[in-house]
């Protein structure tokens, strides 16, 4: 009996260790299995923003604005300048307008003649159509309602007409335009007295700012009549400058 104890005992421990290594591995019972309706909605919700991926915010298509028309239905010449050696023109004709040509010169009149800028000098004149310094002719394309001008003229006036040319030379004006200025391609002539330096301004400035000012420095350099080497101005360079254009004489 003394001899059966220990025993016993012993396989009530193996069974016991062997109970507990086998635990994790059983098959759980209907009664313990939860199911998705037995689970708070409050849990059901936390592990949905756990293990949801985030959504990209979604960019609504921008509305277009609203395009702007070629054509305005308006007979016009527009005259630019875009530096002391070009213009830029823009126009528009109105069917009207190659209607009104038609019934004066032919039916055939607009397919047998061919389209023309003519560009007039009118530097120093009241222009009339007649009385331009000189003038040149450019000849354009049948489609195009824009033109870059080449003058090649600085601190000159200009006015445009767009015509057609017949086959034997004569020029049909269409439409004229305003009357632009280039701008001078060098330093003004002109001095303006009223900036001219007063003595007690001229010390005074001394005075605060030292010898050493651009202000001072200026205005020794226009008494000796010389350009200070230390005093600059930044800017862009020379603009490109086209060929010389032959005007005719008119």
């Amino acid at each position: 009996m003394t001899v059966l104890i220990p025993v016993v005992v012993g396989v009530a421990l193996a069974i016991l260790l062997l109970a507990i290594f086998l635990w994790p591995f059983r098959k759980p019972s209907r009664q313990s299995v939860a199911t998705k309706e037995e689970i708070p909605s409050l849990f059901r919700e936390e592990m949905a923003e756990e293990l949801a991926a985030p959504v990209p915010p979604v960019k609504l298509p921008e509305s277009p604005g609203p395009d702007l028309p070629r054509y305005y239905g308006l007979d016009r010449l527009v005259l630019l300048v875009r530096d002391p050696y070009w213009l830029y023109a823009y126009w528009e004709i109105t069917a009207t307008r190659q209607e009104e040509f038609a019934s004066t010169f032919g039916a055939r009149a607009w397919a047998s003649t061919r389209p023309v800028l003519r560009v007039y000098d009118v530097t120093g004149v009241d222009f009339n159509g007649y009385n331009a310094n000189s003038f040149m002719d450019i000849q354009i394309q049948e489609t195009a309602d824009s033109w870059h001008i080449p003058v090649g003229r600085p601190n000159r006036s200009f006015c445009v007409d767009l015509g057609r040319v017949f086959p034997d030379g004569r020029f049909v004006t269409l439409l004229r335009s305003n009357v632009v200025t280039t701008p001078r391609a060098t330093l003004s002539e002109c001095l303006d007295e009223e900036w001219m330096w007063i003595e007690d301004l001229y010390r005074s400035y001394r005075f605060q700012y030292g010898v050493s000012s651009p202000m001072i420095a200026r205005e020794v350099a226009g008494r000796m009549a010389v350009v200070p080497v230390s005093i600059s101005s930044p800017g862009f360079g020379p603009p490109v400058r086209p060929p010389e254009r032959e005007f005719e004489m008119h």
